[in-house]
């Protein structure tokens, strides 16, 4: 997939080139090979392993399983036009494996290798999605998931989840976005609902070979319209421990979001981490170290509780 799309409708109206796919950002390429060597060389000798999961749409959701061994899983969930490939969220993959806790990361419906056609919002279809993971989990594989952890759309993702359903009580939100109709404008322009109105939907195409890569539908839309993150945050349990992390120099998700969360969720502590952009690039190790020390206080906080 290209690193750049131009969005347009049938009629061939233009809407300004966007800097990255979306809100993900690849960052392979940043980080040494000795830092890689690293971070493959685990404590603990674990298995990764490839495991299919349908949806409540009947749609096939695949996610690799790293497996330590250890009693509860941690939920990794990637952001808009990325995938479990990631290298945000294969990179904290492979911290928790190699501190002993198993990951388990999964491709959204429509989304990498799962089934389905890529739409633009979705936020609660993916919350399904999430859903559908975690009761697989808790059933089929008779595991716990003590946390999950979701980068930029993935982040809230995790919030909306928190929000509906109260059975995780460990939330990680990493640079998730608090106005989204700001993000609508970052990728689709400001004469969005012109074209809308005109057309009825949106194509954002590919820049290279013109080929339609999702639709942007009134519906859609109206989604993004009608999920407030503030209502969404304060209808989250005080006894669920949410963390956002967010990068001060992020010029997808401005940083300025960050301390909203932090005014309506009630049990929420808020990390800055200097210099960091949306992909913290350069930043992975720390970013790494923030979320598995807030991970791991948690769950010994309930273990400390429920003994």
């Amino acid at each position: 997939m290209s690193s750049e799309f131009k969005s347009q409708t049938l009629s061939s109206a233009i809407i300004p080139p966007q800097p990255q796919p979306g809100e993900c950002e690849n960052s392979s390429k940043a980080m040494s090979k000795k830092a890689d060597q690293k971070e493959a060389s685990p404590a603990r000798k674990a298995k990764q392993q490839k495991v299919i999961i349908p949806n409540k749409d009947g749609e096939n959701l695949v996610g690799l399983l790293h497996e330590t061994g250890s009693k509860e899983i941690v939920i990794l969930c990637h952001g808009f036009l990325c995938t479990k490939e990631n290298n945000t969220i294969k990179k904290l993959a492979l911290a928790l494996e190699n501190d002993g806790i198993s990951a388990f990361r999964f491709d959204f419906a429509g989304n990498g290798k799962s089934q389905g056609s890529l739409r633009y919002g979705r936020y609660w279809g993916e919350v399904e999605d999430l859903r559908a993971v975690i009761e697989y989990i808790g059933g089929v594989a008779n595991r716990a998931v003590s946390a999950i952890i979701g980068h930029s759309k993935g982040g809230d993702v995790v919030l909306l989840y928190a929000s509906k359903y109260h059975d995780v009580h460990t939330i990680v939100n990493i640079s998730g976005r608090f106005e989204l109709m700001r993000g609508v404008e970052f990728h689709l322009g400001k004469d969005y609902m012109e074209m809308i109105e005109k057309e009825g939907f949106i194509d954002v195409k590919n820049n290279n070979t013109g080929s339609v890569v999702y639709r942007v539908t009134r519906e859609s839309l109206v989604e993004c319209q009608g999920t407030n993150m503030g209502e969404v945050g304060s209808g989250i349990e005080k006894e669920c421990k949410v963390l956002t992390v967010h990068g001060s120099a992020d010029k997808i998700v401005p940083v300025e979001d960050a301390p909203e969360f932090a005014k309506v969720i009630a049990n929420h502590k808020l990390h800055i981490i200097e210099e960091a952009e949306h992909g913290y690039t350069a930043q992975q190790r720390e970013l790494a170290t923030v979320v598995l020390d807030f991970v791991r206080r948690v769950t010994q906080q309930d273990c400390d509780t429920n003994s």
